[in-house]
């Protein structure tokens, strides 16, 4: 039986790994949970499960300060994932991760330190449990390319003037149901750019050789290709259980009362290339990548303020990107290799 601590637990992914935990009771024992917020739902579910409840903004922190585990689920939002992820590394805990900021803005950092504790990530989202998944048995020496699959979000194919789309309309994903940082930043891809970076950090492959492309069916979740020229893919109908239950369960595979692919009856899965006009935060990934120094963290740090300022009704949709863009731009050099310095970046850009 795994311990577990779960971070952000009352969220999309946190709710989605307590019922795979329901499902699986014999084999997980959740320790302690956390929650910025959902007071009530928080205690209800530690109650359940009898666990330790933490709530508040030291919440995620608290947890694993003071509790020891298996596996340390990181589902809270953005910044905040950074610091409990390092305390957990610390200690030992292999880390199921689904906070991609962690990785953007930390990913040197974090992965240093998980080598020397020998300590496991386990990817959580789709995307890069399906590169898992794939490369299962396979040294990266021997891949070509790591190419991820977006949905393209609600505005994939219209309307042409980004800039009068309401919050309404941008939390409308067509395929998943996400927290509304994740949505948001589905919409713009620039969870996509995250993904890149993330999958960077986790599977050791430079960002030239990480591809992306538009799969709006959501059933192809990732592919591999490897340098002789075969490609392996991972395809599930679209349900996050199936990467949460996997990055729990690993290296084992358990049951699951899911619904199976039937490729006979989808009939066909269509692919294109994204349009970099009309999402214009690919772009700014690839330039923050070769900016170096901290301006990934400056970047997601930007991302952050952009969105919650959109979904707060103080900015247009497409003023998200441009924030993002004028901070890299006009931000001084920031060195990256402490939690200080990250978040001396991040604190740089609340201060504009």
């Amino acid at each position: 039986m795994k311990s577990l601590i779960i971070l952000g637990a009352t969220g999309s992914i946190g709710m989605n790994a307590i019922d795979v935990v329901r499902t699986h009771r014999e084999d997980f024992r959740i320790v302690a949970m956390s929650a910025l917020r959902s007071k009530e739902k928080c205690e209800a579910l530690s109650a359940e499960f009898g666990a330790k409840a933490y709530v508040g903004e030291d919440a995620a922190v608290r947890a694993v300060e003071e509790n020891d585990a298996d596996i340390c689920l990181v589902s809270t939002v953005g910044v905040s994932g950074i610091k409990p992820t390092l305390i957990a590394i610390e200690k030992g805990m292999d880390i199921a991760l689904a906070t991609k900021e962690v990785m953007v803005m930390a990913g040197e950092l974090v992965t240093r330190k998980a080598k020397e504790k020998n300590v496991k990530f386990l990817p959580v989202d789709s995307e890069h449990s399906a590169i898992f998944q794939c490369l299962n048995g396979w040294d990266v020496s021997e891949v070509d390319k790591l190419i991820l699959t977006a949905s393209g979000g609600p505005f994939l194919n219209g309307p042409e003037d980004l800039s009068k789309v309401s919050v309404e309309e941008a939390l409308n994903h067509p395929r998943w149901k996400m927290g509304a940082k994740v949505t948001i930043d589905s919409s713009t891809m620039m969870n996509k750019g995250f993904e890149i970076l993330e999958a960077r950090w986790l599977f050791d492959v430079p960002v030239r050789d990480i591809d992306t492309v538009v799969h709006p069916e959501s059933i192809v979740h990732s592919l591999v290709t490897f340098k002789d020229g075969a490609t392996m893919a991972q395809l599930s109908p679209p349900d996050m259980r199936v990467a949460i239950q996997y990055a729990l369960s690993y290296p084992k595979r358990l049951t699951a009362e899911r619904a199976r692919l039937d490729l006979a009856k989808l009939a066909s899965l269509t692919f294109r290339a994204p349009d970099p006009v009309r999402f214009p935060c690919l772009r700014l990934v690839k330039e923050a990548c070769e900016m170096g120094g901290c301006a990934t963290a400056i970047m997601a740090a930007a991302d952050e303020r952009a969105v919650a300022e959109f979904i707060a009704g103080k900015i247009k949709y497409t003023d998200i990107a441009a924030f993002i863009e004028k901070c890299l731009e006009e931000a001084p050099r920031f060195e990256c290799s402490s939690y200080e310095e990250i978040m001396a970046a991040a604190d740089w850009v609340e201060g504009r």
